[in-house]
């Protein structure tokens, strides 16, 4: 029994079709709008390449440009295929492709989806991606000589003031690594050298933060060094004072904002994926009552148009017997392999008496 099985007029098809016609122009918008917003998240992942490490956070835009393009492709080709079936004699030219078709479409609306979930999925990968390169980042952030390196100081500074962070967790980050060039290092002064001395990998770490770490709006002047000591500043208590720099970690701030990007893309996606596989539906019922309005032969009468020819269990089983029977055309049955002739057949003893021989003719 078909499902969803709906009727269809002379009338009703031609309706069917011109919207499906229209429909299908406004899908390739919604291809050029997939591939819009795919470009635009590659970009901004581009931006801050240098404070990421290498991986797999591409995929998403990679993904979202490709079903852009083919939605473009594919609806262009679904809009000219729309438009020729209001004419039942030019429908004849398409009734072998429409239904490769129709998979076709299916398996790209099946591909944006997967683009809009991946989108929901992708926050750990970036997020590792973003821990470990700003790691990176902040360690060879006093590298102001070294080539390849030398860009990372104005790259760390830019992001810090640009997102209101500090550091890669936090502002006690820049504890733990040193971030000051030896070249702004006075080595003659004996406080350099005795905090040297006291680091066991002869860094001069300092609990201090780089100026960008600072916060504009505060009323105090930054305090950026010695942000533990409350005997060094005026007025200053480290647990109980609101610190005038940025506590918040660049790995958050960025987690956040690019959260925040692919939750839209997802949910344009998702629309985007409803309205296709809306249009797809339409164009499995054009398909089917114009193909049975040719099975008739009255191209003025009424046909059905359905979603499926077979039951929902049944299509199942047909199509999972397909798969399993894939593969199996080199195979020999064992069945039909007991009525082989070259199977089971004794040999000829050569030994018997009884086995005939041509004789030579005698020569005249």
């Amino acid at each position: 029994m078909a499902v969803l099985k709906v009727k269809f007029t002379k009338t009703k098809r031609d309706k069917l079709a011109q919207i499906l016609w229209i429909l299908n122009w406004v899908s390739v918008v919604s291809g050029i709008i997939l591939f819009s917003l795919g470009l635009f998240l590659k970009i901004e992942i581009k931006k801050r390449n240098e404070v990421m490490a290498k991986g797999d956070i591409n995929s998403v835009p990679n993904m979202l440009i490709s079903v852009g393009v083919i939605a473009c492709i594919i609806n262009f080709l679904g809009g000219k295929i729309c438009y020729d079936c209001s004419d039942a004699n030019k429908f004849s030219r398409w009734k072998l492709v429409m239904l490769p078709y129709i998979v076709c479409t299916f398996c790209f609306t099946f591909c944006i989806l997967v683009g809009a979930l991946m989108c929901y999925t992708m926050r750990n990968e970036l997020e590792e991606s973003l821990y470990l390169g700003l790691r990176d980042a902040i360690k060879f952030y006093k590298d102001t000589d070294i080539p390849g390196r030398c860009f990372l100081k104005k790259t760390v500074d830019l992001l810090q003031i640009g997102f209101r962070c500090c550091g890669n967790n936090g502002f006690r980050d820049w504890f733990e690594i040193q971030w000051v060039s030896p070249r702004y290092l006075n080595m003659a002064s004996k406080e350099v050298l005795d905090r040297l001395k006291s680091n066991v990998d002869g860094k001069f770490l300092v609990d201090g933060v780089p100026f960008s770490c600072c916060n504009p709006s505060s009323p105090r002047p930054c305090i950026q060094y010695q942000l533990t000591n409350n005997s060094a500043h005026y007025n200053y208590d480290f647990l109980t004072e609101e610190l005038n720099i940025w506590t918040k970690g660049c790995r958050e701030a960025l987690l956040d904002y690019y959260t925040g990007i692919m939750r839209s893309i997802g949910i344009a996606a998702l629309l985007i994926w409803l309205f296709e596989l809306s249009v797809l539906i339409g164009v499995r019922y054009l398909q089917t009552a114009m193909k049975n309005v040719l099975l008739l032969g009255d191209l003025e009468g009424e046909s059905d148009g359905w979603l499926l020819e077979n039951s929902f269990v049944e299509t199942a089983k047909y199509n999972i017997s397909i798969i399993k029977n894939l593969g199996k055309a080199n195979q020999i049955s064992t069945v039909s392999g007991m009525n082989d002739p070259n199977i089971n057949v004794q040999n000829a003893d050569c030994d018997k008496t009884n086995v005939t021989t041509k004789s030579i003719p005698a020569a005249r």
